[in-house]
């Protein structure tokens, strides 16, 4: 569980278009939810990926939400609409209007989303590009992967490259913003 303690209201916001505000973590009894509102510029949102622990449930607070499970047709909600993506179920989604998009939702458990995502928006913006710098994503992968998975990535890149370069980071100490960084949860 991720030990990390976060000042919320906090805001992170990508290159690409994409800013979320995770404003504030609710205690249930059957674990954390963190309450998330997002905006997204046209067309703008996350490659198709997977909680393999949480619930992500959005709402539509303005503007159109194009939407996709894996290997099923494209799905849109309008204001007012909520979709639910249960745990280990593959989802992307995506502004499908003409002016910006926005979301209100949650994530539960919370476990370590607010650390994972603004990782890899630091990524993005290192970049400069939708494709998190190498390195980072190298990490990130690798040290979440029993907590998040990005299916599109193929299969000989996730299982020979990412490992690679995760381990020649390493040994180059390009992990070492790293430290502290909360424990994956298994």
């Amino acid at each position: 569980m991720s030990t990390i303690k976060y000042q919320l209201p906090k805001t992170i916001e990508n290159c690409v278009g994409e800013r979320l505000v995770f404003k504030e973590i609710v205690r249930e009894a059957d674990g954390d939810k963190v309450i998330i509102e997002g905006f997204f510029k046209p067309k703008s949102g996350p490659p198709m990926h997977v909680h393999l622990k949480q619930e992500e449930c959005i709402t539509v607070k303005k503007g159109k939400i194009a939407y996709q499970l894996s290997n099923e047709r494209e799905n849109f909600a309008s204001e007012g609409e909520t979709v639910l993506f249960e745990r280990g179920t593959a989802h992307r989604f995506w502004n499908a209007g003409s002016g910006e998009l926005q979301l209100e939702g949650w994530v539960k458990p919370a476990n370590n989303i607010i650390f994972y995502l603004s990782a890899i928006y630091e990524a993005q913006n290192k970049s400069g590009s939708k494709q998190p710098e190498l390195f980072d994503a190298a990490y990130l992968n690798m040290t979440y992967r029993s907590e998040f998975d990005t299916p599109s990535i193929p299969p000989l890149v996730k299982n020979v490259f990412i490992p690679l370069v995760y381990f020649i980071g390493k040994l180059t100490g390009k992990y070492k913003k790293f430290d502290g960084a909360p424990e994956a949860v298994r």
